[in-house]
């Protein structure tokens, strides 16, 4: 464990010499700092594109709805708090739903998720979403086959009338491969602080990973089209997968004041792109 610089250290540093000279004394990875101070440097430029689209949303009472599915522990919740960090806290919200209660187990389905969609001016996220019954709910038994098939039925009836009432769509799938996924696992099990996020199906996602991929890619070719497209984000690498899912968001709105940061809006193509047959 690299030792830490002390505020006297710091204050004799008169070159850049001086500071690799430090760093290495102290053991630091000079390489991975640069790459840390690369990425909060852009992750910056980026939050404050945010704060410029949602003033847009608030002022113009648009409403945008980002869906964040994909694999246990993919980092959906990291990759929201990055979004929200610096937003105005009254004009958005984040939406995790517990499993349905009885009385809305005998709801239409899409029933409790609308009443979450987004007031005019505010930006929703959905950690976990309608898409549950698309592959958690069906690979562990906890939806019906007769409600699985009516939910591939009615989804792109139900996403048609949402973006006709002017709500913005935004799909996100969260992909990691077997062994990241399990070393995630791992760390979540051995600390204390992450240990409450292990939950009871995640105990079972690497045993029935072929089933996720499955129902995975069932639901990309029943519910991937060209008005609500799935994006696929490459999220072995968390801090890559959250800036290019954030560029993603800036890229496809257009809101006042965007660009004015001149941090690229682009999202890297190998980490952000479009779901294909």
């Amino acid at each position: 464990m690299p030792d830490k610089i002390t505020p006297e250290e710091l204050e004799k540093i008169n070159s850049k010499d001086g500071l690799l000279n430090l760093l290495h004394s102290k053991k630091i990875n000079v390489k991975k700092l640069l790459k840390t101070l690369t990425y909060e440097e852009q992750l910056e430029q980026l939050q404050i594109e945010l704060l410029n689209l949602q003033g847009w949303a608030m002022t113009e009472g648009k409403r945008v709805a980002i869906v964040l599915e994909g694999r246990d522990a993919a980092g959906k919740g990291g990759t929201i708090r990055r979004f929200i960090e610096h937003l105005n806290p009254r004009s958005l919200r984040v939406v995790a739903l517990p499993k349905p209660t009885e009385e809305e187990r005998g709801q239409w389905y899409f029933q409790r998720y609308i009443k979450q969609l987004p007031n005019p001016g505010e930006i929703v996220f959905f950690d976990r979403s309608w898409y549950n019954r698309a592959v958690v709910e069906p690979v562990n038994g906890f939806c019906t086959p007769t409600q699985y098939q009516l939910f591939l039925h009615q989804v792109i009836d139900f996403e048609r009338m949402l973006q006709e009432s002017g709500i913005i769509l935004i799909k996100f799938w969260l992909d990691t491969s077997k062994d990241e996924q399990a070393e995630r696992f791992e760390a979540r099990r051995d600390s204390p602080l992450k240990r409450w996020k292990f939950s009871p199906v995640d105990e079972k996602a690497q045993e029935l990973w072929d089933t996720y991929t499955k129902y995975r890619d069932v639901m990309f070719e029943k519910t991937h089209t060209i008005q609500n497209p799935w994006i696929v984000v490459e999220a072995d690498n968390k801090k890559k997968a959250r800036l290019g899912a954030i560029q993603h968001v800036l890229s496809t709105i257009d809101y006042e004041g965007k660009g004015s940061t001149r941090v690229d809006l682009e999202p890297d193509p190998d980490i952000v792109h479009k779901f294909s047959y």
